[in-house]
């Protein structure tokens, strides 16, 4: 039996378990997202100074609404036979502790916030007449609560009112300006009506303001889909399907719709997105917010305008085209957006159904058609570069420990074949038992599903998928992270799942097993090395430290750029953007180049082809070859196993 293939035995009732587990494992994922998210605002904390902020707002409002409700429900109008037992004695006194300082976290919020937007005032930070309402409305409620309790506080005069020390202090202080307990007695309806009314005026404001987040942010972050980061969604049986990507904004998925409205403009995504920070003419969040837009006057409002189309009208047929797909936006997004999903839905729309491409895209696709990979050179010459290497080359029925899936890139372009050839040198020096599909191999596909043509992903992978079939192998390893994510994250949406590993986690295991035979730094530190984290290498698969366990072992000096492991900068090849034409003065991959340049490397390493060429291109293109030099983390192992 291929050790890579799904025993078929039980086939029903183990199908059936499957259906309910993962029925199980959605509900704890649902939970766990809406626990961390939701609830302990994980996301929102990962920023300081606006994290807190919102904590204490989040975390004061929902205390005084379940304190609210408490207080209500003591009243005969909603308990007209049972008045509910709780809180008493030293539980009421905790309870108007926790309000006194549940409050005092309201009104440090809305201090900060108001401080934020008019001293601080961060360049991506929106602000709307709705954001002043909300603040203005937050302030008032706990301070006209605070007053109201003090009118309480000196008209009775309870013995607990030091449990109330908000409320205390101000009563005192009202005393000592002279105010009366008679005075107060008579102040207090009208301070009490109107603490109701601005309590009713935010709920009332809820669906037409901006604080109709409080209750679309916490169900996008349950409703979003929960596919893992960096796959996409596939067209099922797309031979008969009628949509093919999106050109009406109806036709966007109930969850899409959510977002638009979940997205609370509040600009995180725009201070990570490698585009908008090298100045192209691309915002993820003016993005979401023109869908939301469109959304309102066609489908929300009850006189929307009649259907129209999303591309050449809200949304110019190029703009989908600058995204790289890195994902540090939808990382980053406290709400869940994730922009990719609709960029891509519009690419697949002009691939499939219209066929309006750039014109590079369109000579991409068309190259992939005929010769069977992007570069467009023809197919037998995807092998030209193991030439006098000895590598096994398998045919169906034969079996290897490791199966090498090089990728497009190692295989037609001239610099990165020489990162295959230092691989292929390290694993033969480490005695690995390996192989390779030879000219069996064809592209993974993912160049085509990322510029929208699905269909062609789909026959590649299903050509692959076949070819895989007939070999027997233990797991498959690949140089290219998006070969990576591709075969391991997105093939399985096929039916194939394979293990597969990045060539520097399968290296890093074998220097666990003193495989590899590296003896290590000689004390000598004299260059200094710096590693790019690749997007989908990194923040999709989180694989951060073996590519540094693997440099370490080196005589360089590794030092981080201020963008590094999660929050790394994209180096503007993802998503189709090698082969996209870019204006000089925009180009992503000399803003990265020049991130490297501050912390004074000699060496950028990288783990991915693309990354590799990006930051060749960009070296070349500022005549920086004599100062900078880029690497793959084999070159730097091979280097070091040839001393």
């Amino acid at each position: 039996m291929n050790p890579n293939s799904t025993s078929r035995t039980s086939m029903p009732s183990r199908l059936l378990f499957s259906q309910q587990s993962e029925k199980w494992n959605s509900l704890f994922s649902n939970i766990r997202s809406f626990l961390l998210n939701a609830v302990l605002q994980v996301r929102i904390l990962r920023k300081a100074y606006p994290g807190i902020m919102h904590f204490l707002i989040f975390w004061g409002v929902t205390i005084q609404v379940v304190g609210t409700a408490i207080n209500l429900m003591q009243m005969e109008l909603f308990v007209p036979f049972v008045e509910l037992p709780f809180p008493r004695g030293s539980w009421y006194l905790a309870y108007e502790l926790i309000m006194d300082l549940a409050g005092v976290a309201i009104v440090i919020g809305v201090a900060m916030a108001f401080f934020r937007r008019s001293v601080l005032h961060p360049k991506t930070l929106e602000s709307r007449w709705d954001d002043l309402f909300a603040l203005i409305l937050l302030a008032l409620i706990p301070l006209v609560g605070f007053t109201l309790e003090s009118l309480r506080i000196l008209t009775v005069e309870p013995v607990w009112s030091i449990w109330s020390p908000v409320g205390r202090a101000l009563a005192n202080l009202l005393a000592y300006l002279g105010m009366e307990a008679s005075f107060a007695s008579k102040l207090h309806p009208y301070f009490f009506w109107t603490h109701m009314s601005l309590g009713l005026i935010l709920v009332a404001s809820i669906p037409f303001t901006k604080m109709r987040h409080l209750i679309l942010t916490p169900l996008n972050v349950i409703m979003h889909p929960k596919r893992k980061a960096g796959v996409l969604e596939i067209i099922e049986n797309i031979e008969q399907a009628e949509l093919l990507g999106v050109g009406q904004i109806t036709e966007f998925s109930r969850s899409q719709l959510l977002s638009f409205d979940a997205c609370v403009r509040c600009g995180r995504c725009e201070e990570v997105c490698p585009a908008t920070l090298s100045g192209m003419s691309y915002s993820p969040r003016k993005f979401i917010k023109t869908h939301r837009e469109t959304m309102l006057t066609t489908i929300t409002y009850p006189n929307g305008k009649a259907e129209k189309q999303l591309l050449g009208g809200d949304i110019s047929e190029e703009y989908p085209w600058v995204c790289t797909t890195c994902g540090a936006c939808s990382n980053i997004c406290p709400a869940f957006v994730n922009p990719i999903d609709e960029i891509i839905d519009l690419r697949r729309y002009q691939a499939l159904t219209t066929g309006k491409l750039p014109k590079p895209v369109a000579d991409v696709l068309r190259n992939m058609e005929r010769q069977g990979n992007p570069w467009g050179m023809p197919a037998e010459e995807r092998i030209a570069w193991a030439n006098e290497l000895n590598i096994k080359e398998l045919t169906p029925g034969d079996s290897t420990d490791v199966l090498l899936f090089l990728g497009c890139a190692l295989a037609y372009d001239e610099r990165n074949k020489k990162v295959a050839q230092a691989f292929i040198r390290v694993l033969q020096n480490a005695d690995v038992d390996f192989a390779y599909l030879g000219l069996d191999e064809a592209c993974c596909g993912e160049t085509a599903r990322r510029l929208g043509h699905e269909y062609l992903y789909q026959m590649l992978a299903e050509q692959n998928i076949e070819v895989l079939s007939k070999v027997k192998f233990n797991r498959v390893v690949t140089q290219c992270p998006h070969c990576f994510n591709t075969l391991k994250n997105e093939y399985p949406q096929m039916g194939a799942n394979f293990i597969v590993q990045h060539s520097t986690e399968f290296l890093a295991e074998l220097t666990t097993f003193q495989s590899l035979g590296i003896k290590g730094s000689n004390g000598s530190r004299k260059q200094r090395l710096t590693f790019h984290d690749s997007c989908y290498l990194g923040r999709y698969n989180a694989i951060y430290k073996e590519p540094r366990s693997l440099l370490n072992m080196s005589n360089g000096n590794l030092v981080e750029m201020s963008r590094c492991i999660e929050n790394s900068f994209c180096c503007g090849g993802g998503g189709g953007q090698m082969w996209m034409e870019t204006d000089p003065n925009t180009r992503i991959n000399h803003n990265r180049l020049a991130e490297v340049l501050d912390i004074q490397a000699d060496i950028v390493t990288t783990a991915c082809p693309y990354c590799l060429i990006m930051f060749d291109d960009a070296i070349r293109s500022k005549g920086l070859s004599e100062q900078l030099q880029v690497l793959d983390v084999v070159e730097v192992i091979d280097a070091q196993l040839a001393k």
